[in-house]
């Protein structure tokens, strides 16, 4: 067999994939972001219902135009997603030293995603089970609120295999234009994996393509964060002119609880790194705030991906050839954050419909969950669309969507923060795990 590449002069270093980010982070985007959402609120509510000062025609025509730069964010985002991660994930997975560290690496790296991810999903049906937020709205709020949604049936046992073969694309170019993000994982790993066993004269071609394709998207996201604060202003004037400032409020017990369940999920994945990478808390902290902060400014892992592999190499001290492999895969595959949005969300629309859900469903919803979550886009309001599945399973009516998808901006903000919190844990305590083996260089 030919040996495995061990020169990576085709991998862009994540410091140069992240050089289109740094002016973001220093004009301080995460402030002009705080500052857009409390102005959209504010002209929101001039414009609403609370007030009456123009006719509801007029304010949805206003807010209409305003959410414009919010649908061009969004849609930007979702159309770069597919070639920004299939090229990082081949490229990290051809920047591993061998089969069988990348095996270990594969192996712990999915371990630990479905572990953190179920105890999301718990964390999720406690805090939820404990505030109870149905109890503080009245459904009749719902009233003419009708969100349209593509109801899916349950899954069988004997559909389950099916379903698994199904993982497998038959044709990459239909699961990318669909954007189904599992199916495109496989077909990137199987890919990687593929790369490592054919000598390098005939690998190098492909890898140095895909590496125009990671700058390329780069270029693509820098572009779209212009748009980031005047999106964010948009979506939130939309919103607030809808539902007007009444409901703003009666909805505050049900963020807060998932605010709640995000900061004790936080406060895990801090635990874990303490307890697993032996590594005082503070250092992680300090290290990874700006990459949070990004992902909370844009509501997207898949945008801060660049940035999230820079950190945990040059501020946490990750191995290049552990960071590039374990962040790409995490931003598709690591959604423990969404996760636990989707199970407060759902037994949070069960209290306010007041269906009642067993013991056994709460175990199905977490699965559910769980396993909707992984391979879904890292890209804004995907949690919604998730969703829509989740309140089939339970027999809860799908309606309930509307409730909350006002709300969900400051949601989405939130649960990406803890899903690239996530990542940066999982390749440190990774780097700690597969052991001290020689990597390749990280090329500039």
């Amino acid at each position: 067999m030919t040996p495995p590449i061990t020169t990576v002069t085709h991998a862009r270093s994540p410091r140069s994939l992240t050089r289109r980010l740094r002016g973001f982070i220093r004009g301080r985007l995460w402030l002009q972001v705080l500052v857009a959402m409390a102005a959209g609120i504010l002209a929101g509510v001039l414009l609403g219902p609370t007030l009456g000062w123009i006719t509801p025609g007029t304010a949805h025509l206003l807010a209409s135009w305003a959410a414009l730069p919010g649908h061009l964010f969004l849609a930007m985002v979702q159309m770069i997603v597919i070639p920004l991660v299939v090229a990082s994930i081949i490229l990290g997975m051809a920047s591993t030293d061998s089969l069988e560290q990348l095996r270990q690496t594969g192996l712990r790296t999915g371990a630990f995603f479905i572990a953190t991810t179920l105890a999301a999903g718990a964390i999720g049906v406690a805090v939820v089970l404990l505030i109870q937020p149905g109890s503080f709205i009245d459904s009749q709020a719902l009233a003419g609120e009708v969100l349209p949604t593509d109801p899916s049936a349950p899954l069988s046992l004997a559909e389950l295999p099916q379903r698994l073969t199904s993982i497998i694309p038959t044709n990459p170019l239909q699961a990318g234009v669909e954007q189904n993000m599992l199916q495109m994982v496989v077909f990137s790993i199987m890919i990687g994996v593929a790369l490592l066993t054919l000598p390098e004269g005939q690998s190098r071609p492909l890898l140095e393509l895909l590496g125009s394709v990671q700058e390329l998207s780069m270029v693509v996201v820098r572009w779209a964060m212009f748009l980031v604060p005047f999106a964010v202003f948009g979506l939130m004037l939309q919103l607030s002119t809808r539902l007007g400032l009444d409901a703003l409020l009666g909805l505050g017990v049900y963020v807060l609880t998932v605010l709640a369940g995000l900061a004790l999920m936080l406060l895990l994945y801090l635990g874990l790194y303490r307890g697993l990478r032996r590594r005082p808390v503070r250092g992680f902290v300090s290290a990874a705030r700006d990459a949070q902060l990004l992902a909370f400014s844009t509501s997207s892992s898949a945008a801060v991906m660049p940035l999230t592999m820079q950190t945990a190499v040059e501020r946490l001290a990750v191995r290049p050839s552990i960071a590039q492999f374990v962040v790409p895969l995490g931003t598709t595959i690591n959604m423990a954050g969404t996760a636990l949005y989707q199970v407060v969300a759902t037994v949070f629309l069960a209290q306010v419909f007041q269906v009642d859900i067993a013991l056994s469903q709460l175990l199905l919803l977490v699965l559910l969950a769980v396993g909707a979550s992984i391979g879904s886009p890292g890209t804004p309001g995907i949690g919604i669309v998730i969703l829509s599945m989740l309140l089939v399973s339970v027999g809860i009516p799908p309606e309930g969507i509307a409730l909350i998808i006002g709300v969900d901006r400051i949601l989405d903000m939130c649960r990406t923060t803890v899903n690239v919190t996530g990542d940066l844990v999982t390749a440190a305590v990774m780097d700690t795990w597969i052991g001290d083996e020689a990597t390749a260089p990280d090329a500039a």
